[in-house]
């Protein structure tokens, strides 16, 4: 598969409050039937009619027939929630309807997804990209970005970063750091698994970097501060050091681009994403979500050999 799946859920609600559809078919989701999951939003569509939270329960249907390899499902509920989606928000971006946003970007996710395990790697990087040029600059377009990484990404040059935002240190070109290996570390000042990956990556610094490892963090601001309250510019740059002092000591030594764009082009809609480049600075690894040492620590050993070893060999 070429995206994680969140198969458990919250189980329904016991009280006499509205039932969360989207819950319960997770749930029976997580517990692999995806047929009383189809029962479920059934039922409930008949009740409710084809509303945000239906649409967006009809996405997980689309991930969950997926998850169990159910391909031609999969691509039935992915196209029809796409298509109930789009009728649903007309003209509207998807940016102000969270539930539409979700099950539109799942559907469109799960569709490229079927075309990759079907063998079909290059009309569905087509489909990305056309998805892509529809929603660009909305609240989806870094999921669309990430999945086309995920098809397209390795074994190809790693993108340019943008440079012309950053705290601490003025990042380096990747040019210039041709010959080292690099960990790309996009993180966010809300986000807790990137406090887990942090002390991770920082251990590895300390043992590979004379060996040739570099690690650059891409951050970016999100228009918050603790808690989510809105913030402008400054303060939100303030928080972000206030942040790397406290939980990524290691990062005042690291350089840290602040640009949006740089999220946008890595299609960094989880975080923390993890990417690494090799010496000749070719991503070997594009990787959304937390990683242990040891699996990060496998990614890039092979890849801190001299450039000359396999020649004095």
């Amino acid at each position: 598969m070429l995206f994680g799946v969140l198969l458990a859920g919250p189980a329904a609600s016991q009280t006499t409050a509205p039932t969360d559809v989207v819950s319960e078919v997770r749930s029976a989701i997580g517990a692999r039937d995806l047929d009383r999951a189809d029962a479920i939003f059934a039922k409930r569509r008949g009740e409710r009619g084809n509303v945000p939270e239906i649409i967006e329960a009809l996405s997980w249907l689309g991930r969950g027939a997926l998850a169990e390899g159910q391909l031609d499902r999969a691509d039935r509920y992915g196209r029809e929630a796409q298509q109930l989606a789009v009728t649903l928000l007309g003209s509207r971006a998807p940016d102000g309807e969270p539930r539409l946003a979700t099950a539109l970007g799942a559907a469109i996710e799960v569709q490229a997804n079927v075309r990759g395990q079907r063998g079909q790697r290059s009309d569905a990087v087509y489909f990305l990209q056309r998805q892509l040029e529809t929603y660009k600059d909305t609240a989806i377009h870094k999921r669309i970005q990430k999945n086309i990484n995920l098809l397209s990404l390795e074994g190809h040059p790693a993108p340019a970063l943008d440079r012309s935002e950053f705290i601490g240190h003025a990042p380096p070109t990747l040019d210039e750091l041709n010959g080292k290996v690099l960990v790309l570390f996009f993180w966010a000042h809300w986000c807790p698994d990137c406090k887990i990956q942090g002390p991770i990556l920082a251990d590895l610094l300390a043992t590979y970097r004379t060996q040739g490892l570099a690690v650059v963090a891409p951050t970016q601001r999100f228009g918050c501060v603790a808690g989510g309250t809105p913030a402008g510019p400054d303060e939100e740059i303030r928080y972000i050091l206030q942040i790397r002092d406290k939980y990524y000591g290691f990062l005042a030594d690291v350089p840290v681009p602040l640009s949006e764009a740089n999220h946008k082009l890595y299609g960094v809609s989880s975080t923390p994403t993890v990417v690494v480049v090799d010496r000749q600075g070719v991503v070997k690894l594009y990787h959304p979500g937390r990683m242990t040492k040891e699996e990060l620590e496998q990614q890039i050993r092979p890849l801190l050999i001299p450039l000359n070893a396999e020649a004095r060999d």
